[in-house]
């Protein structure tokens, strides 16, 4: 194991050739070769209690079986990193930067691969996983930017001899936990320029995808020259370890991606230890329908947002909210529309709608709609049921009561609420605790920006699918969808914190 003195394999080896890395030969048996812990640029075993078995979620086949990490390796992961830290940091970002080119490339030789791996880990379709490396492609752009844009300032002193600066520096080590939906995308979202602002990183992927979410990540940066111990991965769960990952001394930030139930927990955990947290979580969106809307447009934009990955998407349009004027219309089109969605194996390009994560997810998907239909709402189209596969249901009628309408449904199942002008539409829209991402559909631009405008959400987009993540734009929710932004300039000030030096030119005069 490195004594993480960054000797050969240092701050050179960041921006050297590819070294012994160049074949990428491990992406195609990822399954066999990269379900492993991943600490101090070591691949090892977990020494924890049970095994993680990871299961394709269409077919049900065993692709892999770790040991999770324990304590002690949640200890030694943090530790690598904080030795690893000052030597990356301390390499000129201009050649920093290289990684993640060299990383684009990799994801370009492998793509193939990659796409594969996301189909049987996820349950990603053709669509979603060609989305989902597309993103991860767009963070990397960003991140070979985002090296250079830790920039410092000069403030006025309040004498002439005195000066004062002000450096933005890396917050030292970060700590990553990252969800099931799309694992190796939003694992590289806060992975990547964490590392590009001179952090190290220890990143702890859901156990239902600990290849695509974490071996894989690990793999990337390991192919693009990352020194050992920079970035370290543990796959793990707190049912072995307990609060280790976000008590630990040494992380001073945590990015956490999940359900706001587990992000208030991390938040409470972290506060309580002095960190940082930015909390990336849940939502309820609304996708509302003006009655001057292109409505076919906006039936696809609404099939999309709520359809897409099987509806296992923070940002998917849980509710489609529509003017009355257009309601028939708008029903008859997206039910018929949703009709034509093929539900089955996420490996055949024409399907839309794949398996469900796991089976507890389908159940609780299954039992959701069978209860709101028993509390006297109208299933216009009821989805069957099969294993972890669940067809497309579309609700309406639903009392103002009804649970449904307050709470995320992370599986394919969508909500069309009448309305009665925009006033009844923005209040509609606000009547969740969620406020993470929306859309407004009218013929009048400015009209969807004064109606987006008052909706209590940290995203909206106007006549376009309530699903978006540019890697320049701020992201983030409010209410129980999240603390703080990633993405663009939000990444430097999660990611980086300031130091004020002053310089005294001359002489302080002192009282005493």
């Amino acid at each position: 194991m490195s004594d993480g003195t960054h000797g050969s394999h240092g701050p050179q080896h960041a921006y050297g050739t590819h070294g012994t890395h160049g074949s990428y030969g491990s992406y195609g048996s990822c399954f066999d070769t990269l379900g492993a812990q991943y600490i101090d640029g070591e691949w090892r075993a977990g020494t924890g209690s049970w095994d993680i078995v990871d299961f394709n979620p269409y077919d049900g086949e065993k692709l892999a079986s770790i040991t999770v990490a324990g304590v002690d390796e949640i200890d030694q992961a943090y530790r690598a990193a904080e030795r690893a830290q000052p030597g990356w940091a301390a390499v000129n970002p201009y050649r920093r930067r290289l990684v993640f080119e060299r990383a684009l490339r990799v994801i370009d030789d492998n793509e193939a691969e990659l796409t594969a791996a996301i189909t049987a880990e996820c349950g990603g379709t053709a669509v979603k996983a060609a989305f989902e490396l597309h993103l991860a492609r767009e963070f990397l752009r960003e991140a070979i930017q985002l090296a250079l844009r830790a920039e410092g300032r000069i403030l006025p002193a309040p004498d002439d001899t005195r000066e004062n600066r002000l450096y933005r520096v890396p917050v030292g080590v970060v700590g990553v936990i990252s969800p099931f939906n799309f694992p190796f995308l939003l694992s590289i979202k806060s992975v990547a320029p964490a590392l590009a602002l001179g952090n190290a990183v220890v990143l702890k992927p859901h156990q239902n995808t600990p290849i695509c979410g974490g071996g894989l990540v690990a793999k990337l940066f390991e192919d693009a020259g990352l020194p050992g111990g920079v970035l370290n991965v543990v796959v793990t769960d707190i049912a072995e370890i307990g609060d280790a990952l976000i008590e630990h001394p040494v992380p001073k930030v945590i990015s956490f991606t999940g359900s706001d139930k587990v992000g208030r927990h991390v938040a409470t955990v972290a506060a309580a230890h002095f960190k940082r947290t930015v909390l990336e979580l849940g939502g309820n969106s609304a996708l509302i329908v003006l009655d001057d809307a292109d409505v076919d447009y906006a039936v696809d934009a609404a099939v999309f947002s709520r359809f897409i990955h099987q509806g296992q998407v923070c940002m998917a349009a849980n509710r489609v909210l529509v003017d009355r004027a257009v309601e028939r219309e708008f029903t008859e089109k997206f039910v018929a529309k949703v009709r034509t969605l093929k539900v089955g194996d996420p490996g055949d390009p024409a399907t839309h709608i794949g398996p469900l994560i796991n089976s507890g997810q389908a159940e609780a998907i299954t039992s959701l709609v069978d209860q709101t239909v028993a509390d006297g709402a109208t299933a216009l189209l009821r989805g069957r049921t099969d294993g972890t596969l669940v067809g497309p249901s579309v609700l309406t009628g639903l009392p103002a009561d009804s649970p449904i309408l307050a709470q995320e449904i992370f599986g394919p199942v969508a909500l069309i609420i009448p309305f009665d002008g925009e006033e009844e539409a923005v209040r509609l829209a606000n009547a969740t605790p969620y406020g993470l991402s929306g859309a407004v559909h009218t013929g009048d631009v400015e009209r969807g920006v004064r109606v987006a405008r008052r909706i209590d959400t940290g995203m909206i987009h106007v006549n376009d699918s309530t699903v978006h993540d540019e890697a320049i734009v701020p992201f983030g929710g409010e209410k129980h969808s999240g603390v703080g932004r990633l993405n663009g300039d939000s990444m430097v000030e999660v990611f980086t914190t300031t130091k004020w030096i002053s310089i005294q030119h001359g002489r302080s005069e002192f009282p005493f």
